[in-house]
């Protein structure tokens, strides 16, 4: 089932011809509250007021116009101008932003975004994409973090190098999202079975939490596995950390309830909202993450 949806999400006539199916529209609502940023300001303002903070995301990759590229960071300007009540923290992909056409180009909007993310007192993430950008990003986020260190990048559990990349970045004290990763990447570089993915997770909070009580590494345990979060809290508290200062982030629409309830027992929680139309891949590699959403989908075809 994963194999077939990231098949999906790469097909450029499904593409094309998806998201204008009225059911597929209903769908993705259950991972949208709507397709723009004031839905996603309001889901925000519904969320602290439960003790969970937001991280904004506009969905959209693979620009292929840098005047496009600018209007996405005029845009990321406005949501952070407009997020201080929420304390948001925003999330960015570097294909967004003009990597596939100017490197430089790409580099100087992220630099532009963490000027505008200081100056709303706020944190800019920088997403990882699929295996080829893997060292393009790295090398823009080590640039961008020497100037600005309120930015952080998105590491995937799933990639064999990850353990490596993870070693070279602690001595820049950096921030990390960990995700599982949702692209589809062959087995000589990522691990395909699940339970090889969730023990490197594992392994990977094993190698971080340390460096997190020693205050070198901002850590965010993104997953709605709970079972990998307390898990990996088992070992936080034995190196006696801060509930506090355990961090989870997880997708808006999925595992609300244990959400709420780890927020309710002290832990820093923040869910990721997106909006934007742009959201045909991004929807179908959510679904590959957890197939068991297709049952979510199939009831949509019903009347």
């Amino acid at each position: 089932m994963r194999g077939l949806l990231l098949w999906c999400a790469q097909n450029p006539w499904l593409a094309a011809h998806v998201p204008r199916w009225r059911f597929a529209r209903r769908a993705v609502r259950r991972f949208l509250p709507g397709e723009g940023f004031e839905a996603a300001l309001k889901a925000a303002v519904d969320f602290k007021a439960n003790g969970v903070g937001a991280l904004f995301t506009l969905l959209g990759e693979n620009v292929t116009d840098l005047a496009d590229a600018n209007r996405v960071v005029e845009h990321y300007e406005e949501v952070l101008a407009a997020s201080a009540e929420v304390q948001a923290e925003v999330s960015v992909k570097p294909t967004q932003l003009g990597l596939d056409i100017d490197p430089e180009a790409a580099y100087a909007n992220l630099r532009r975004l963490a000027r505008a993310s200081a100056n709303a007192r706020s944190f800019l993430w920088i997403d990882m994409e699929g295996s080829a950008y893997t060292d393009r990003t790295l090398d823009l986020y080590k640039e961008v973090h020497a100037e600005h260190s309120h930015t952080g990048i998105a590491l995937q559990a799933y990639l064999h190098r990850t353990v490596s990349d993870v070693v070279r970045l602690i001595p820049a004290r950096p921030a990390i999202r960990l995700v599982k990763g949702a692209y589809s990447e062959p087995a000589s570089i990522a691990f395909s079975a699940r339970h090889e993915v969730d023990e490197n997770y594992l392994a990977l909070c094993t190698l971080m939490l340390p460096e997190v009580k020693r205050r070198n590494v901002r850590l965010v345990i993104a997953t709605h596995d709970t079972d990998l979060i307390a898990r990996a809290w088992r070992f936080g508290q034995a190196l006696g950390m801060d509930r506090a200062r355990f961090e989870i982030a997880m997708l808006y629409g999925i595992r609300t309830d244990q959400q709420l309830r780890l927020a309710r027992e002290g832990f820093a929680v923040r869910d990721l909202i997106s909006w934007g139309d742009a959201w045909y891949a991004w929807y179908l590699r959510r679904l590959a993450e957890r197939p068991a959403n297709m049952w979510f989908v199939a009831r949509q075809l019903l009347p």
